[in-house]
């Protein structure tokens, strides 16, 4: 499905969400915002490589509005352990190559694009997740226990904006190799993503929460980073070690201010 008609959907949810609880004054709207490093696993280094996958991390930070149903006319198990979420996310990460294929013994000629290749992606995301509570709601907010867990579940509308730069001038460029003809994306895209995850809440007050969330999100592209390797001469076939989209996963750090 294409992604402008994922985020349209997303719009018209959430419309009429707001619209139906316009009336009702018991419903709590949340605010927060939050940051964290996330990890891109694309197809910059070696997969399943711990030196890929904890130097490729890079920053991201966003704002958050958050429906509360739990003190609505409405009472039952959707509203006291149920939250709606509306993220903005912002993330940026800088990308290299790691791992054996560019180990410092080896000395071909693709070693050597590999180690004079970087990149650098920007990621904005938008969308809704449903957030589950194991614990009540209502229990949680009147003191009754200080933790709330929670995981949740959604998708987002994704705009990425990847840049490959080659190092070495006297080196001909990674894209003139067989595997990475036509493999490159330089240009602004966008897709879709589902994201998941868990976190967990705890109460300063009546008014405000801390939060920390574990969050992965599986890109519908494998463009993200700019590259997706083929085998240009087999009809674009993904070479094997390309198996799996670009996705992240993030740590992130917040807070929650209850607006009423």
């Amino acid at each position: 499905m294409n992604s402008r008609i994922l985020l349209l959907v997303f719009l018209l949810f959430f419309t009429s969400i707001i619209s139906a609880q316009r009336n009702n004054n018991m419903v709590i709207h949340e605010i927060g915002a939050f940051i964290g490093p996330s990890a891109l696993y694309s197809d910059f280094g070696e997969r399943n490589d711990f030196e890929t996958n904890s130097n490729n991390v890079g920053i991201g930070f966003g704002i958050f509005y958050v429906l509360n149903f739990v003190e609505s006319n409405n009472f039952g198990f959707f509203t006291e352990h149920f939250r709606i979420r509306t993220d903005l996310t912002y993330n940026k990460t800088n990308l290299k190559f790691y791992g054996r294929y560019v180990d410092p013994n080896k000395n071909s000629l693709l070693a050597n694009q590999l180690r004079a290749t970087e990149g650098s992606v920007r990621i904005i995301e938008f969308g809704p997740q449903l957030e589950y509570y194991f614990l009540n709601i209502r229990d949680y907010m009147y003191g009754v226990q200080d933790f709330a867990p929670y995981v949740s579940l959604g998708m987002h509308y994704v705009n990425f904006d990847p840049e490959i730069i080659n190092t070495n001038p006297s080196l001909p460029p990674l894209n003139t190799n067989q595997k990475y003809i036509g493999s490159y994306q330089q240009e602004v895209g966008h897709t879709a993503a589902v994201v998941g995850g868990f976190g967990l809440r705890y109460s300063l007050d009546r008014k405000s929460d801390i939060i920390i969330n574990s969050r992965w999100t599986f890109f519908f592209s494998d463009y993200v980073d700019g590259l997706n390797p083929t085998f240009e001469n087999n009809g674009g076939r993904p070479v094997p070690e390309n198996n799996a989209n670009d996705w992240t996963y993030s740590v992130n750090f917040g807070y929650i201010y209850y607006i009423n």
